[in-house]
């Protein structure tokens, strides 16, 4: 006879002190099952109870290597390991699946970041609109190249950019804006898009967590002047390490490329000229084996993000019966979210008061993985230590490196209360399980709700 998986809703009907039975058992997947019938039940593991979940989560990287390695053993046998015909195979493919003209590939996102601006231009005396929540190379790009990061606070509601915002922080020496897909979840390209025609401005999709994203049918990165992706090896696409940077924009892309190959001629740079390097560039070529191993997990990433999605899209359903857990929520316009992180806010008031940081010790003790996330970039030490630098002293006036001023016009006090107090994570393994693994992570997190009194 076939078991009965309930939903949480089925569960938490069935799961009173009165009448728990086998049927709330038989519920749970083999590997994962506790005791519902021991009086540990509803006391939470971290004051000594059974926990909710087994911590066998599927790993990351995924590799399989009857299907993955024939092409790897392949790129090392031939001895041609440096930037060549399967690095140039997936950056073809990288730009069909975008819907781009071009890709070029190089060592890391950040440094897809770095070329990014460089090529554009972006740099000395500009300023550069960015999100505060965001990995710490999406601002140090900017300063990189030396212009000024200006930080527009978020939608807490999203955890993006507020596009509600950005006028307010455009001034004459604005250049860009860089909107950061943070968690895979794209931002409004289509409110941001708008304001930069507008205002004559150049835009760089951060879309290093956004892989597959889409806004109205069209993916992520394809919005503005170029998208920067990262394969780094916890990433959605692993290769270990890796970037790319996608555009339509054929002379940019051909700078890109000079770029990351020392600055030689390539495409439309240096067209004509005599010999030799042409311009100032440095060396970000990815190697044939990485490309080998990003061939290898580009077969399955469709499949395993429609599994992050569609189980990440169940889980919001669960979590928003819960009081005090408000998952993130996708703009109307998004028509598939990535998501490489699952973010959510926890309001302590509707948990006893139970600080987030005793939370997320109990979630673990549960079994389900979490973190508290990002901390506030616009307040991070590197930036008062590059206004002191000796070079953006030379560069910059006095007035624009008042360090005091430029941090009281760089409040974000959205983003201050979701890093310091609301903002928890699953990353994106999690959301690779069953659907009863996420009935189970809602289960975990209502049992801390019903006990919270105790966990503090």
């Amino acid at each position: 006879m076939e078991k009965k998986r309930y939903t949480r809703r089925e569960f938490l009907k069935k799961n009173s002190i009165a009448g728990l039975g086998a049927a709330a058992a038989l519920a749970l997947p083999s590997g994962k099952v506790f005791s519902y019938l021991s009086k540990r039940h509803n006391t939470p593991a971290l004051l000594g109870g059974e926990p909710v979940i087994s911590p066998d989560w599927p790993s990351w990287p995924i590799w399989k290597p009857q299907q993955d390695e024939e092409r790897l053993l392949d790129v090392i046998r031939s001895g041609v390991w440096s930037r060549d015909e399967v690095v140039t195979e997936f950056e073809q493919k990288w730009a069909e699946l975008m819907g781009t003209k071009r890709c070029l590939t190089v060592v890391n996102g950040t440094n897809a970041l770095n070329t990014s601006l460089a090529q554009l231009d972006i740099g000395w005396g500009d300023e550069v609109l960015v999100t505060p929540y965001t990995f710490i190379a999406s601002v140090s790009c900017i300063v990189f190249n030396g212009a000024i990061p200006v930080f527009v606070d978020i939608d807490p509601d999203t955890f993006q950019m507020d596009p509600d915002q950005i006028e307010d922080k455009i001034t004459a020496n604005t250049k860009a804006i860089l909107p950061v897909h943070i968690a895979g979840l794209p931002s409004d390209m289509v409110r941001i898009m708008d304001i930069a025609r507008k205002h004559d401005l150049l835009v760089v999709e951060d879309a290093c967590q956004a892989w597959m994203a889409e806004i109205n049918g069209q993916k992520v990165s394809t919005f503005g002047d170029a998208g920067c992706f990262s394969f780094q090896n916890s990433k959605n696409l692993p290769m270990g390490e890796g970037g790319a940077i996608v555009s339509d924009n054929e002379e940019f892309m051909d700078r890109c490329r000079s770029y990351h190959n020392y600055g030689n001629p390539y495409g439309s740079v240096g067209e004509g000229a005599r010999p030799g390097t042409y311009m100032v560039g440095t060396k970000l070529r990815l190697t044939e084996y990485q490309a080998a191993i990003g061939l290898a997990q580009l077969k399955r990433l469709e499949e395993q993000t429609r599994t992050r999605s569609e189980n990440a899209r169940y889980l919001r359903d669960q979590l928003e019966d819960i009081p005090g857990i408000t998952p993130a929520r996708l703009y109307p316009s998004v028509t598939r979210a990535a998501y490489h992180l699952f973010p959510f806010r926890y309001h302590k008031e509707e948990f006893q008061g139970l600080p987030r940081s005793r939370f997320l010790k109990a979630l673990r003790a549960e079994g389900v993985p979490c973190s508290s996330g990002y901390n506030e970039l616009n307040k991070m030490p590197f930036l008062e230590n590059a206004f002191n630098s000796s070079k953006f002293r030379k560069i910059y006036s006095e007035d624009r490196l008042d360090y005091e001023e430029y941090a009281a016009e760089n409040q974000c006090p959205s983003n201050e209360k979701i890093c310091n107090e609301e903002a928890v994570w699953f990353t994106q393994n999690i959301l690779l399980g069953s659907r009863n693994d996420m009935d189970l992570i809602a289960g975990a997190i209502d049992k801390i709700h019903k006990n919270a009194e105790s966990l503090k």
